[in-house]
C-alpha cells in the first residue's frame, strides 16, 4: 500500500491544498506541485508563459518561493518543432522571472499539445499559508479579476479582438509573486489560488478545509469587464456548468444577483489570482502592500463566518 502519511508531511492530500509540503528540518520545508494543460491561446510563446505562471502559482499560494521546475510536454509529431521551442522558451522565461530555474523535464508524443511544470519551492515550516487556515472574523481578498474562462471561450469562438486577447494573456501570464510577497508582509491566515474549479469552487474548498462558512459580497468582486457581455450572450465554458453542478446545495445566492455574475463566479480560471483569508486587523496592511506591488485588479470581497447552513452565502 502507498504511504500517504509521515510526520514530516506537513500538507498532504487531506485538505484540498494546492501543493504538498514536506519538512526538511526546523527551518526548511519543500513545496511540491505539478500542473499542465492544453493551449488556451494560439501564440505558442504566450501559451508557455501562461502554463508556467499557472504551475508556479501553487507555490505562491502556499506562501513559498519557487526554486526549480521540470517541463512536462506532450507534443504531436505533425506540428513544426519551432512551435515547441517557443512554448518552452515562454515557460523558461516565466520561470526565470520567478527567480527559479528549469532543470530539465520529460516529453511524450501526443495528438494534442500540452505543457506545464512540476515545481519545487521552499517555505519555512511555520509560515505556510494553507487553505485550511481561514478563521471566523477574517476578511477575504482576491488578487486577480474573474472571468478569464469566459474570455478564453470567446477567443476560441473568434468573437474577440486583439485588445481583448492581449488583456487575457497579460492577466493569465502575470505571476502571483507580487500577491504572495504582499500577504507575507501583511500576515495572513490562509490562501488558495483560483484556477479550474472556479472562484466558488476554490472558496468552497477553503471553507470546508477550515470548517467555516464564507460570506461573499458580489458587488465587490473584481471582474474583467468584457466577460460580463460574453456571459450575458451565453458564452460560458462547459467547466462552469460542471463546477455549478458539483457545488449544488452548498451555495446560497441572494435573489438580486444576476445570472451573468453567478456564471462568472463558477467560471473556471486559468492562472487566476490568490484568494486570501486575512485577519481583519491586518486587512488594511494587506491592501496597502497590494497597492504597492500588485498589477491586476484586487479587492476585499467578503468575510469568514462560523460554520452555518450553507458553506458559502453570496449577497
Amino acid at each position: 500500500m502507498p504511504k500517504f502519511h509521515d510526520e514530516n508531511l506537513i500538507v498532504g492530500v487531506d485538505t484540498f491544498d494546492d501543493a504538498a509540503v514536506y519538512r526538511i528540518d526546523k527551518d526548511k520545508a519543500v513545496i511540491l506541485t505539478i500542473d499542465f494543460f492544453t493551449p488556451v491561446v494560439d501564440d505558442p510563446y504566450a501559451f508557455g508563459q501562461i502554463a508556467a505562471a499557472n504551475s508556479l502559482s501553487d507555490v505562491y499560494a502556499m506562501g513559498g518561493r519557487p526554486v526549480a521546475a521540470m517541463n512536462i510536454v506532450c507534443f504531436p509529431t505533425c506540428l513544426p518543432v519551432d512551435i515547441l521551442k517557443e512554448i518552452l522558451k515562454g515557460g523558461a522565461d516565466k520561470v526565470a522571472e520567478a527567480g527559479a530555474i528549469v532543470a530539465g523535464g520529460h516529453s511524450v508524443k501526443d495528438d494534442e499539445p500540452k505543457f506545464g511544470l512540476s515545481v519545487m519551492g521552499m517555505v519555512h515550516p511555520g509560515k505556510i499559508t494553507s487553505n485550511s487556515g481561514a478563521k471566523p472574523g477574517d476578511m477575504l481578498v482576491i488578487t486577480k479579476p474573474l472571468g478569464i474562462g469566459i474570455l478564453n471561450t470567446a477567443i476560441k469562438a473568434d468573437l474577440t479582438d486583439e485588445s481583448v486577447i492581449k488583456k487575457a494573456v497579460e492577466i493569465m501570464s502575470y505571476l502571483n509573486k507580487d500577491a504572495c510577497e504582499s500577504m507575507i508582509k501583511a500576515g495572513v491566515n490562509g490562501c488558495t489560488d483560483v484556477t479550474g474549479f472556479g472562484f466558488l469552487g476554490h472558496a468552497y474548498e477553503m471553507a470546508e478545509a477550515s470548517n467555516v462558512s464564507l460570506e461573499i459580497w458580489s458587488d465587490y468582486l473584481p471582474i474583467i469587464q468584457e466577460s460580463l457581455g460574453y456571459a450575458k450572450m451565453g458564452i460560458i465554458p462547459e467547466g462552469a456548468y460542471n463546477n455549478e453542478g458539483y457545488l449544488k446545495g452548498h451555495i446560497s445566492f441572494s435573489k438580486s444577483i444576476r445570472q451573468e455574475i453567478r456564471s462568472i463566479m463558477y467560471d473556471p480560471q486559468t492562472s487566476g489570482g490568490l484568494l486570501i483569508s486575512v485577519p481583519e486587523e491586518n486587512s488594511e496592511k494587506l491592501m496597502e502592500e497590494l497597492k504597492i506591488r500588485n498589477k491586476t485588479d484586487f479587492n476585499i470581497i467578503g468575510k469568514v463566518k462560523p460554520k452555518g447552513e450553507y458553506t458559502i452565502e453570496v449577497i
